[in-house]
């Protein structure tokens, strides 16, 4: 598989939007009769998002999209409960297209869900366009919406703008039964991609990320096999390359690609990517590294294109000697450079981790995807975790990670719920909870130092030398804070509990009470304010 010169040509060029914008429809002449819908497996509003996921699904699978529901439940099995409680999937599928260079977002759902979705994208900090197509009951039903989403994928389909136009359907269009497959492959040069994301197929967001990947992944790989197709912004690398799946801190594939350079490898692109190009570059790479474990359908695409894949991660000391291990095997290295990548970082992680010591008993929960990596990172940093959640499902990428903590006493549980999380916090009673937003929030509410994993530990570097030490600073200072939630704790007492909930049907008795013994606290520090003014 060659990646050379480009044969697309064209402007480099992107639009930059800071708002939303619905995109309005205008006529053509181009535009065919729109295909049969059944009606019947529609209800007159159009199936609102109220009517509840089991009556979704069927109306979905009666509509003709029971192949997709069908492979989505065999890529993103459920766990032992109906799903995960994560923000609506189509979040990950949206941010990995607005996150592309010449790519343009449309999203087909309800006007509700639309609105949320590019507000959490703009949040964010996506600043691009997000493209709708709006429909109401009638248009829905007649199959007009189709037609809609056709005539506005015409209008956008600009080769000096655009690469690549996503059309993303949300749960109402996808029960309806409005067929994206039917969208013409490509219009005026541009690649036209149409999915289906529904809330009540795809279990997390995180796995919506690879719905879109592997789409993209599939018709670059067609693409492909058809001739010669662009090459990287930056030119192919004179070196063979690992291709890295799955979002990580901009740091860490630098890191990564350290760590490669002995082995006479390089790091390749990281899948999903920021622009079409990168696709092939991903395809070209000698061996896929299955840093996130749940990207199902990517993985299906790589090994369609004959790639082998690894799995975990170069993540503290024996996580970085045991991928060096299979990634060098893979690609036919040497001994001799395998043992000289070895011996070259693994003393320099084991300083940094000996450097930076966590001492404290911690449970982890989360939805990105990394969570037994983190816990891998904080163990060889000393801490104790006996609880991993994810909301992600468990995969054969994930064994090696998993048998590892088993094997220190970790209980690791995949498509975790939230009563799962919060049990885990009231069973073990950590120093520190690291987990999502109500997870911390329960955690604080108990007097326990919690951090948010998205935005505080997955912010951070875990691979290599960087990744050894990266952690131990943020943990340790928030469980440095453990005094300061004891003193809140007994200041306030049980305010915003029970009686003093702040929503009283009667004066509680036990009002007299805490108010002498609020006024108590209050003078008792005013003393302690003035004594240390005296001194």
């Amino acid at each position: 598989m060659n990646v050379i010169l480009p044969r697309y040509a064209g402007a480099i060029a992107e639009s930059v939007v800071n708002e939303p914008v619905e995109v309005e429809v205008a006529a053509t002449d181009d535009v065919v009769a729109p295909p049969a819908i059944n009606a019947a497996a529609t209800k007159s509003d159009g199936l609102g998002c109220h009517a509840g996921a089991a009556e979704l699904k069927a109306a979905a699978s009666a509509a003709g999209k029971s192949d997709i529901l069908d492979r989505y439940a065999t890529d993103y099995p459920k766990g032992p409960h109906d799903q995960p409680q994560s923000m609506c999937p189509a979040f990950g599928s949206l941010r990995v297209g607005l996150r592309m260079r010449r790519t343009a977002t449309v999203l087909s759902g309800s006007a509700c869900c639309v609105y949320g979705l590019t507000f959490t994208s703009h949040f964010y900090g996506a600043r691009r366009t997000v493209g709708y197509v709006p429909f109401n009951s009638e248009t829905l039903v007649t199959g007009k919406l189709f037609e809609d989403i056709r005539e506005a994928v015409f209008k956008l389909a600009d080769p000096t703008l655009y690469d690549t136009i996503i059309i993303t359907n949300l749960c109402v269009p996808t029960a309806s039964g409005v067929p994206l497959d039917l969208l013409p492959d490509e219009v005026n040069g541009v690649r036209i991609i149409g999915i289906d994301v529904p809330g009540f197929g795809v279990p997390t967001h995180a796995e919506a990320k690879d719905v879109l990947a592997a789409a993209m992944l599939e018709y670059a790989r067609k693409e492909v096999e058809q001739g010669p197709v662009q090459a990287p912004r930056g030119g192919k690398s004179d070196r063979p390359t690992v291709t890295l799946v799955g979002e990580m801190f901009p740091a860490d594939p630098v890191g990564i690609g350290m760590m490669l350079e002995p082995l006479g490898l390089a790091a390749g692109p990281v899948v999903p990517t920021r622009e079409w190009r990168e696709l092939y570059a991903a395809l070209d790479g000698s061996v896929i590294a299955a840093i996130h474990p749940f990207y199902t359908a990517s993985f299906r695409q790589f090994e369609l294109a004959g790639r082998n894949i690894v799995g975990s991660a170069p993540v503290g000391h024996d996580g970085t000697e045991a991928w060096l291990e299979s990634i060098g095997t893979v690609c036919n290295v040497a001994r001799d450079k395998i043992d000289a990548a070895k011996n070259r970082f693994l003393p320099m992680i084991k300083a940094a981790l000996a450097a930076k010591p966590i001492d404290a008993r911690i449970t982890i929960s989360g939805y990105e995807g990394s969570e037994l990596l983190v816990a891998r990172l904080l163990i060889e940093s000393g801490a104790r975790v006996p609880y991993v959640g994810t909301a992600c499902p468990r995969t054969q990428w994930s064994d090696v990670d998993r048998g590892w903590l088993e094997a220190r006493g970790t209980r690791v549980q995949y498509r975790a719920s939230l009563e799962m999380d919060l049990a885990a916090v009231g069973e073990f009673k950590p120093d520190l909870a690291i987990g999502t937003t109500p997870i911390v929030q329960k955690a604080k509410q108990l007097a326990i130092p919690a951090l948010y994993f998205t935005n505080l530990i997955s912010a951070r570097p875990l691979f290599g030398v960087a990744g050894a030490g990266s952690l131990a600073q943020v943990v340790n200072a928030a469980l440095a804070n453990q005094s300061r939630f004891d003193e809140m704790k007994e200041f306030f007492g049980n305010v915003g509990e029970g009686h003093a909930a702040g929503i009283w049907e009667d004066t509680p008795n036990e009002n007299v009470a805490f108010r002498e013994k609020y006024r108590k606290q209050i003078e008792a520090q005013a003393k302690k304010r003035k004594a240390e003014e005296m001194i």
